[in-house]
């Protein structure tokens, strides 16, 4: 009788996480018979123990803090990954050696790629990217892609990258495209420290946080009239693009 496969999300902290809902229910309307649950990681080193007594696992979805630091679990990366050397999928497959084979993808790319790609029109507007961490990382490779200039801007910035307290009102005006990459929202109340008055109808505000929505940077976005965007569409389609990866052998 084949094994149940299983599949998962690992994190430090995932009571907000939407996947298991969205997997579960992709199943149930596929009649897929699997499973998919969340695992909660202290630290990226308690990764083999899990793989060891999971043996159903298939594939992993992989969040904060963990998408740099699992690549030293892995046996190969995809292009996406080795460019941005950040992965939030895992292709787990077994060897006829018995022995687990991990692949690691970047569906963030192809989600924040296919979610921004409508709202644009034939409009490359200039961004202001906010974060430095694994998913600002996704959403500067899709904008080279896209052909759209940007700044990235950090707490601590390096090498050409812009400090929030440095950002003006008149560069916030000339800069249509404001997107939040960091996890400042996940709480209620947080807020970007941003020249918020530079706002108005001509910006798009995408902020990567899905849940809350809107956040405080989306809300304020709104009250200026500027259009908003969460990341629910993302996560969307780049969780279908990870079961295609899971599956893909499968469907040969």
């Amino acid at each position: 009788m084949p094994t149940r496969c299983s599949y998962g999300l690992i994190g430090r902290s995932l009571g907000h996480s939407f996947s298991p809902r969205y997997f579960s229910e992709l199943f149930d309307r596929l009649g897929i018979d699997a499973s998919y649950d969340s695992y909660e990681l202290q630290r990226i080193e308690e990764l083999p123990e899990l793989l060891a007594t999971h043996p159903s696992l298939r594939g992993l979805n992989v969040t904060l803090p963990y998408k740099r630091e699992v690549l030293h679990y892995v046996d190969a990366c995809s292009p996406e990954v080795e460019h941005l050397q950040a992965a939030n999928v895992l292709h787990i497959e077994h060897t006829p050696a018995e022995k687990l084979h991990i692949t690691a993808h970047n569906t963030d790319v192809w989600g924040f790629y296919h979610s921004l790609l409508p709202l644009l029109g034939e409009e490359r507007p200039h961004a202001w990217v906010f974060g430095t961490g694994g998913a600002a990382s996704a959403v500067l490779y899709a904008l080279e892609q896209l052909g759209i200039s940007y700044e990235q801007v950090s707490r601590t910035p390096r090498g050409g990258q812009r400090s929030y307290e440095n950002l003006t009102r008149e560069e916030g005006e000339a800069t249509p495209l404001w997107i939040n990459a960091t996890p400042i929202g996940l709480h209620e109340g947080e807020c970007l420290p941003l020249p918020y008055e530079a706002l108005g109808a001509s910006h798009l505000c995408y902020d990567l946080i899905y849940n809350p929505s809107p956040t405080t940077f989306l809300r304020r976005a709104l009250q200026s009239g500027a259009r908003a965007k969460d990341g629910l569409e993302m996560l969307h389609l780049q969780a279908d693009k990870a079961w295609q990866l899971w599956t893909a052998n499968e469907e040969e």
